[in-house]
């Protein structure tokens, strides 16, 4: 018999009506009807050929037929254990690989990640610099961090911010525009231009100018009193999200890492 022809549905019913003799007391562990279990055995012995159980004034009884496969049968389950075990070690690993872009690795990731591994000590980080695609299988990650309107292909969830924000330095600084790939003020003419939004934050705590960048980035800056924020945020559709594909998504220990970097 083909493996995609194994009668698995049967053989577990089998398997639990033989160490009960009862359906009764197998359709209970089932969590099943007892009409649902003898449907089943009758399944399974059309498709067998034989006859598994008999009725007698004692009850229900196995044939030489059922008792002949048992052993090979429970055998084969302790196998499947087995390997649901492997299949499942992934996931209580402690070591989580995320990909992220550089500033926002410096500015809001790291900090982060020491305040979780204070809480958590066994858990292990891998960080990759990643500001434009990644490719979840090549760099075999578990999540990865990205600027944009949403989270693409993947599965994915916001990391809450207010948008886009002016910073200077505190008291004042050159009267003068900081520009950075992807800024709002990209295609105008400033006379500061940086790689990204972490190092404009730098170069207006340095007093070179005003930069609008991400709040999110910013906030510790904010927070310690390197830049103070010029005016109101201001919505933007784009934003940073934790995405990931289904499978690495559903991982309980990718779940649980999102769920802290979002609290």
């Amino acid at each position: 018999m083909k493996r995609t022809h194994l009668p698995l549905n049967g053989l577990r019913v089998l398997d639990a009506a033989a160490r009960h003799l009862s359906f009764t007391r197998a359709a209970d562990e089932l969590a099943v009807t007892p009409a649902a279990v003898g449907q089943q055995v009758r399944a399974l012995e059309d498709t067998l050929g034989v006859v598994l159980f008999r009725r007698t004034t004692r009850g229900l009884e196995l044939t030489p037929e059922g008792e002949r496969g048992l052993e090979a049968l429970r055998d084969g389950f302790l196998q499947f254990e087995e390997a649901v075990r492997a299949m499942q070690a992934g996931q209580s690993s402690r070591s989580l690989t995320i990909a992220a872009p550089r500033d926002l690795t410096h500015k809001w990731l790291m900090p982060r990640l020491s305040e979780i591994s204070a809480r958590e000590p066994e858990l292990r980080f891998v960080l990759v610099v990643a500001d434009e695609g990644v490719d979840f299988a090549q760099a075999n990650l578990d999540l990865a961090i990205r600027w944009g309107e949403g989270p693409g292909e993947h599965e994915g969830e916001a990391i809450e911010s207010d948008g886009m924000i002016a910073v200077g330095r505190p008291g004042g600084g050159a009267d003068t525009r900081i520009s950075w790939p992807g800024c709002l003020n990209e295609e105008s003419v400033s006379r500061v231009m940086v790689g990204d939004a972490g190092l404009a934050i730098e170069a207006a705590a340095a007093g070179l100018g005003h930069a609008t960048v991400p709040e999110l980035l910013a906030r510790a800056d904010i927070a310690a009193g390197r830049v103070e924020v010029l005016g109101e945020p201001k919505p933007y559709p784009r934003g940073y999200w934790m995405v990931a594909p289904l499978p690495q998504w559903r991982q309980k220990k990718v779940r649980a890492l999102v769920d802290a970097l979002a609290a």
